[in-house]
């Protein structure tokens, strides 16, 4: 009869990294079985699954916590793309990293009385 081969379709790794690849029939008949499980448990069959990241749910915040984080694309092909938004102020923001959330020092009458305070950089 026809010699049966083995075919291993996980060496190479083609999930890619992060996934734990899995096949369990190594024969040449059976291309494409091979499955790509995520940490976080997510499955695909014959191909690298797509496993979710939310960036902001590191401990620390990589916002740091007087800043709200939020993740709109959670793809794990879609790194740095989280956006931090000051709780002072949430129109200052910036992506991949904290945003600069200057206080307005004057706020608290530091000069005292009869006495200007001018904060140039807020």
């Amino acid at each position: 009869g026809p010699a049966t081969c083995d075919k291993d379709e996980c060496k190479g790794n083609p999930c890619g990294m992060g996934q734990t690849c899995t096949d369990p029939v190594q024969t040449v008949g059976s291309i494409g079985d091979y499955t790509c499980t995520c940490a976080n448990g997510v499955i695909a069959t014959g191909g690298a699954a797509t496993c979710e990241t939310d960036e902001c749910a590191a401990m620390p915040s990589p916002c740091g916590d007087q800043q709200t984080c939020e993740d709109p694309n959670k793809a794990a092909d879609k790194l740095h793309d989280f956006e931090c938004s000051c709780k002072s102020d949430p129109s200052i923001k910036k992506t991949d990293g904290p945003a600069t959330c200057d206080k307005d020092e004057c706020s608290s009458n530091p000069c005292g009385m009869g006495q200007t305070c001018s904060d140039p950089v807020q």
